[in-house]
């Protein structure tokens, strides 16, 4: 789900399509997106094993260890794109704004914290070229935790 109003629309950044765009301003520490309508996790073993789950594994997200959802109906959360410098930190599947995002802002999360450890993209960052690479269910949960710990820290100060 979706909090603020939106609206989808070409990306401004290179390569990407589509993205996801705020219609208002969103403080710094709000959510962006929560969970809802999630009828099932997977293990990554159980989709690699079953051809019709590992047809959808492009439209994955890691939720928590080693679960992950698989969205084929490509609900409009699909259109926030990836950035190492995100605007959005995405944590146990909520995404949380970094600072003041005035409308017109396109969303951004770090991918690595929905891949699989070690699975690269199957494209590189925009700006630096780099490949993304998903972190461990350990880095993720703990730089997501730093990250909004001190998100919350500063927004509440």
């Amino acid at each position: 789900m979706i909090l603020p109003r939106y609206h989808v629309a070409d990306s401004s950044i290179r390569g990407a399509g589509q993205g996801l765009f705020l219609d208002e301003t969103v403080t710094a520490g709000r959510v962006i997106t929560a969970p809802d309508g999630i009828d099932s996790t997977f293990r990554h073993a159980e989709i690699a094993a079953s051809p019709e789950l590992s047809a959808q594994f492009h439209a994955s997200a890691r939720w928590f260890e080693d679960y992950y959802t698989l969205s084929p109906d490509w609900p409009d959360e699909c259109y926030i794109n990836h950035s190492f410098t995100p605007n959005g930190l995405w944590h146990l599947g909520f995404v949380f704004a970094l600072a003041e995002l005035p409308a017109g802002t396109e969303i951004t999360v770090d991918y690595r914290h929905l891949l699989p450890p070690g699975q690269a993209e199957d494209f590189v960052d925009s700006v630096t070229g780099e490949t993304i690479r998903g972190l461990s269910w350990s880095e993720s949960l703990a730089s997501s935790t730093h990250a909004l710990a001190r998100l919350l820290d500063a927004t509440h100060s």
